[in-house]
């Protein structure tokens, strides 16, 4: 058998690969996104119409919001929109819940210790780590700043 050099290997897996609709996935990403942020805005109005302050009526929108997309993900609803939405759900907020419940689902038969609360954070652990680990440095960053700036 004759050897491929990776030019060619490329230009053979691209010639069986089916072609992406890449106008259709970005549109409906942005279309579906959109549609999460603005129900997440009218949730926000409406914690404030109850008399909530802007501040309060933020963090309770988070709350709702991770809860509806954790709810979303245990009635196996999310998955079907993140089908359709693709990168869309994973931008706001609902892509965290997503990610936590995701693997808690999934390993819930080997108990609630060693499936559920052990597996939780094999997706979203990663982010939290990286995520607080880029907060601590922006935050030393701009003390040093504001010290010597």
């Amino acid at each position: 058998m004759q050897q491929m050099s990776p030019k060619e290997y490329n230009q053979y897996v691209s010639s069986l690969s089916p072609s992406s609709p890449s106008y259709k996935n970005v549109l409906f990403a942005f279309l579906i996104g959109g549609a999460i942020c603005a129900i997440a805005q009218l949730i926000r109005t409406g914690w404030m119409a109850v008399g909530f302050d802007e501040e309060t009526a933020g963090t309770l929108t988070s709350i709702t919001v991770i809860f509806c997309g954790a709810l979303l993900t245990g009635l196996s609803v999310f998955d079907d929109i993140a089908k359709v939405a693709g990168a869309g759900t994973l931008v706001p907020i609902t892509g965290f819940s997503n990610a936590m419940v995701s693997p808690a689902m999934e390993y819930r038969s080997e108990g609630l210790v060693m499936g559920v609360a052990a597996k939780m954070f094999t997706i979203a652990g990663p982010v939290l780590v990286f995520g607080i680990s880029a907060s601590v440095i922006y935050g030393i960053i701009l003390v040093i700043l504001q010290q010597f700036g």
